[in-house]
């Protein structure tokens, strides 16, 4: 039982509620729906909300579980393939001049 009571959420609550009204603004979702085509999905944050004050007021298994669960699906979600190739060496002609479309 000692565990249970050494053990806090991975944010204040007070973080998912910033971060579900951050979501929810006219900025974000104008961002949001520019770059990938649709509108953010808030609910996770508002429900880790409701999840992290039940945590605080009777410290449930439950609700320990779905805010663990919650931030390692968030920290899963962040790990993204690598846009570009890394180069082991330059290119060949990496050091001729740059063609300015220009002919001489």
């Amino acid at each position: 039982m000692a565990s249970v009571d050494l053990w806090r959420p991975p944010r204040i609550c007070d973080d998912y509620w910033s971060e579900w009204k951050h979501c929810r603004s006219l900025r974000n979702r104008f961002h949001h729906y520019y770059t990938y085509g649709e509108f953010p999905s808030c609910k996770q944050w508002k429900t880790d909300y409701k999840n992290c004050r039940e945590w605080e007021k009777y410290k449930s298994g439950e609700t320990k579980e779905a805010l663990r669960d919650s931030e390692k699906k968030r920290l899963e979600e962040q790990k993204r393939d690598p846009i570009w190739e890394m180069r082991k060496n330059p290119p060949a002609e990496w050091h001729l001049p740059l063609y300015d479309g220009k002919e001489k």
